[in-house]
């Protein structure tokens, strides 16, 4: 039997514990905590005293997480399609996440604002340079396959990337052909029919709205009307027109909103063109996306010209919007 190290002193557990003035403070502020909200601290130290550690697994919800890929087909690249795009949601989340933050701080100031926005940009900078696994990381062949069980779905009916476009801008910058008689004070709910992105998704020859944008207007119609409502007065737009009526300087903020405006509006949507260009561009015709939409319309940015910020620009940069990409 090995020996115990000489001049080890064996705690006793009768002796008082060496308690810190730093850790005698924490157990006031704790007892006052406790006893503002009409509980007892005793409780909840017994509480910690009986919970097990965290573990990173559960913090993240591991196994959930990674039983969230489930193919349609057994081609092995669906795995990466269908990974990739969850990834793609998730950052949007954060994107959300930070404007929501913009939209509902009290007393914003620029260097909030402007903090906020360099991390969306830092969000989307990482979705835009990672669509190579998109456009260079599957099977042409596979992908070509697979994609027809996924029939009528698309990436159109990303409600995520919707709401960040009506978050982050004048609801008008979105509308299409808009009657006159409507006016400037129609409701979200009256404009709502000349959202953009329905051209997107109508048949060509018939006009009609295909399968996948009745089935994104059925789920999801009622609650982005109602956030066009919400964040009519506190967009991203408006609050930068907030934050101008203190004075405060805003040169870095100007360069964080016009990085965001062209990267949504024009980068992003060029990546996506660059990915259907790869899988779907057949001479002398054009395979069809899953969902039926038009993308040979409505995907390049010199067709859409969807800026959020024209205010930003100068009328020669507007001119040339998505033209030189």
């Amino acid at each position: 039997m090995a020996e115990e190290p000489r001049n080890q002193r064996v705690p006793n557990l009768t002796d008082p514990l060496p308690l810190s003035p730093e850790l005698i403070d924490k157990l006031h502020r704790l007892s006052e905590k406790y006893a503002a909200m009409g509980q007892d601290m005793g409780s909840y130290l017994e509480g910690l005293l009986q919970a097990d550690y965290l573990t990173y697994w559960d913090y993240i919800h591991l196994e959930t997480l990674l039983s969230l890929q489930n193919p349609r087909t057994p081609y092995l690249d669906e795995f990466i399609f269908i990974t990739y795009h969850q990834t793609t949601e998730l950052y949007f989340k954060l994107v959300l996440h930070e404007i929501r933050q913009i939209a509902s701080h009290p007393s914003l100031t620029a260097g909030f604002f402007t903090e906020r926005m360099g991390r969306v940009n830092r969000y989307f900078g990482i979705l835009e340079h990672s669509y190579q696994v998109m456009v260079e990381g599957m099977d042409r062949d596979q992908f070509l396959s697979f994609r027809m069980a996924l029939l009528p779905s698309s990436g159109f009916q990303s409600v995520q990337f919707r709401e960040i476009e009506i978050v982050s801008t004048e609801f008008s910058r979105l509308l299409l052909n808009v009657p006159a008689e409507l006016g400037s004070e129609a409701s979200a709910e009256q404009l709502y029919d000349y959202i953009y992105w329905k051209q997107g998704a109508t048949e060509l020859a018939t006009q009609q709205k295909t399968l996948t944008l009745r089935q994104f207007e059925n789920r999801y119609s009622q609650e982005l009307i109602r956030l066009a409502g919400e964040f009519r007065d506190r967009n991203l737009w408006r609050r930068f027109l907030d934050v101008q009526k203190t004075g405060a300087p805003t040169d870095d903020l100007v360069v964080q909103l016009r990085e965001f405006d062209h990267r949504i509006n024009v980068r992003w949507r060029l990546v996506h063109l660059r990915s259907a260009v790869r899988y779907l561009h057949k001479d002398p015709d054009d395979i069809k996306a899953t969902g039926g939409t038009n993308w040979q319309k409505y995907l390049p940015p010199r067709e859409q010209q969807r800026i959020f910020y024209p205010d930003l620009w100068s009328e020669s940069e507007r001119n040339q919007w998505g033209k030189q990409a």
